[in-house]
């Protein structure tokens, strides 16, 4: 990598430090969300992306060694605590909540009470699983019994971890098995992907799809296409399963194929019209990291194509992208779900966590993710 890339990561990442740094003062160890007037709105620790401010917290700590941002991630993690005592708040989401607080606390400082956290919640998120369609479900209201995502593939590292800890390959089974299911019910023949497929939970059989957060049923939400590479090729990292590396080479072809000239997605690739429409930086950031684990997979020419493509997705994001100080988050233009008009054009905590993760991969350091993958 020339000089002056590294001078470029080096910049972006000492940028994202000085935000994250900053913006530790006011939100300490709360849970934000999306960011509205230039300060994030704090969630309650039950929310799906109670995992990201820990997370970001903990990749400072992974490479700078400020003891802050260990004590802030830990106070995050302790009250997660809460939630898994009320039970009924876990649903599908937990491998994004407990990967990045329990695991990189386990991961980075040998912390044993942050490992048991993480086996018993892989034990619920295990629990969720539905023998009869191979997937896990998504969500708790009860007309969603036979409802699966495609951002579930991001919780099943989770998962390949507590096997890899344990010994007992019951919960790779699991998560192999959801992680077939999804390369064959949700990644469609041209590599764009559902977001939601529903399946009878009696018998398993499939009975259809919904839009999500898509445009539409048969749209091409862009941050599932995100999800679907880089869990894909996460799943094929943990198992060397052929058909799970073809998956997440089939998403990225589709993903890449369809960004605008200046590589960042609009929100959903089948938008009937682009004028007007916003652009999800989250998607933009997700997919970067996952191309930068596919790069890994690799040798020669395709490795160096999918870490071009993930520099080139990057610098765009650092170019064009990045948020003054008038602003906590170090991303603009997160959109978060069209559908409902909620957090779009804004910035979102998960597009700055997957931004600073990329960054640090090329850093050298591989992601949290990634604990107990074979490396395949």
């Amino acid at each position: 990598m020339a000089m002056d890339t590294e001078k470029w990561i080096e910049d972006a990442w000492g940028h994202g430090v000085d935000k994250i740094k900053r913006t530790s003062r006011r939100v300490g160890a709360g849970f934000p969300h999306g960011s509205t007037e230039g300060q994030f709105q704090l969630m309650s620790p039950h929310y799906w992306t109670a995992g990201f401010w820990p997370g970001l917290l903990w990749l400072v700590y992974q490479e700078e060694q400020d003891e802050q941002a260990r004590r802030l991630a830990e106070s995050c993690e302790e009250k997660l605590d809460a939630v898994i005592e009320a039970y009924e708040p876990l649903d599908h989401d937990m491998g994004f909540m407990w990967t990045l607080t329990s695991i990189a606390n386990w991961y980075l400082t040998g912390s044993e009470v942050s490992k048991r956290r993480a086996l018993k919640i892989a034990s619920h998120l295990a629990g969720r699983f539905n023998i009869k369609g191979n997937f896990i479900r998504a969500w708790n209201s009860p007309e969603r019994i036979g409802w699966a995502i495609i951002d579930c593939m991001m919780n099943l590292p989770l998962l390949y971890w507590a096997s890899q800890q344990t010994g007992d390959p019951r919960f790779k089974h699991i998560a192999e098995a959801h992680a077939e299911m999804a390369a064959k019910q949700f990644i469609r023949a041209d590599g764009s992907a559902y977001h939601l497929v529903c399946f009878d939970p009696e018998t398993g059989e499939r009975v259809g799809a919904l839009g999500g957060q898509g445009y539409a049923e048969e749209s091409a939400w862009a941050r599932g296409s995100a999800w679907a590479i880089y869990g894909s090729v996460l799943s094929y990292r943990h198992t060397g399963r052929a058909d799970l590396l073809a998956a997440a080479e089939h998403a990225a072809a589709f993903f890449l194929a369809h960004l605008p000239e200046d590589k960042v997605p609009y929100w959903d690739f089948r938008l009937p019209s682009f004028e007007e429409a916003s652009r999800d930086t989250s998607a933009a950031a997700i997919a970067a990291s996952g191309l930068l684990d596919l790069a890994e997979v690799f040798e020669g020419d395709q490795a160096l194509f999918y870490k071009e493509q993930a520099c080139t997705i990057l610098q765009s994001l650092t170019t064009n992208y990045l948020a003054d100080d008038s602003e906590e988050a170090i991303l603009l233009a997160g959109t978060g779900n069209v559908p409902m008009n909620q957090n779009v054009n804004k910035p979102l905590i998960y597009g700055d966590y997957y931004y600073m993760e990329a960054l640090a991969k090329l850093k050298g350091h591989s992601s949290f993710w990634e604990r107990g993958a074979s490396q395949a």
